[in-house]
């Protein structure tokens, strides 16, 4: 298998320092609103989605996530403490519960993304001209599209 190349190597990077640039961008927008990270939007999104079913088992959420499948539980856990979610068993399997998101986490989940939205736009807005956020969009889906990402 060949090495890297020089481009390859400063472009892999670069991706990297600008994921965690945006998500310190956002993280810091959300705090600064006295609001939670966005580790909690996500868990709240993911379920928001499937509100029309009976709910997601944490095995069916972890992969959602970007999150490890140590920390989800945990997250889970105070997320349900905060009544921010519900978790009952699951009638197709009794090792596992349901989780679904409350009538509390559904307005925590909109009013974060009113800062959150705002930090997105903000973010690129701020950083690249018309049509370049389309461009960068179609890029990062070819990478993403690849058959093992």
């Amino acid at each position: 298998m060949p090495l890297p190349t020089d481009s390859q190597k400063a472009t892999w990077r670069r991706l990297f320092r600008v994921q965690a640039h945006a998500h310190r961008h956002a993280e810091t927008a959300l705090k600064s609103a006295g609001l939670p990270p966005l580790e909690v939007y996500d868990v709240l999104l993911e379920l928001d989605r499937d509100e029309a079913e009976d709910g997601l088992t944490a095995s069916q959420l972890e992969p959602r996530l970007l999150l490890p499948q140590y920390g989800v539980s945990r997250l889970l856990d105070r997320l349900e403490a905060d009544g921010l979610i519900a978790r009952r068993p699951n009638p197709e399997d009794q090792r596992s519960r349901l989780v679904t998101i409350t009538e509390r986490g559904h307005a925590l989940r909109a009013a974060i993304w009113e800062v959150y939205g705002d930090a997105i736009a903000g973010f690129f807005d701020t950083r690249l001209r018309p049509g370049e956020v389309d461009r960068l969009g179609t890029l990062l889906a070819e990478l993403d599209n690849h058959p093992d990402a």
